[in-house]
């Protein structure tokens, strides 16, 4: 949707990893991977261990790595919620 954006925040059990605007999202989750954007429906999914991707509002790609936890999409808010995350550098 133009003109509309992500709030997304990827969290660990102790800690944020980011947060920020996006354009979208792309994680993998036990079912596979899923690709979020504005407008997406409300959804929660758990988490598979991998890479949770976010492209940022200004085109920067962010890439964390996730080990259990879940993905929550509600009103264009994006919750990353895994028991080990980290920034892939």
């Amino acid at each position: 949707m133009a003109g509309r954006s992500l709030q997304v925040s990827v969290v660990a059990a102790d800690h944020e990893v980011w947060s920020g605007a996006a354009t979208q999202v792309i994680a993998r989750t036990v079912e596979g991977e899923i690709g979020i954007l504005a407008g997406h429906e409300p959804m929660l999914a758990i988490l598979a261990t991998g890479e949770v991707r976010v492209t940022t509002t200004g085109g920067e790609k962010v890439t964390a790595k996730a080990d259990d936890g879940f993905l929550s999409v509600e009103n264009d808010t994006v919750t990353v919620v895994a028991g080990n995350a980290s920034l892939v550098k």
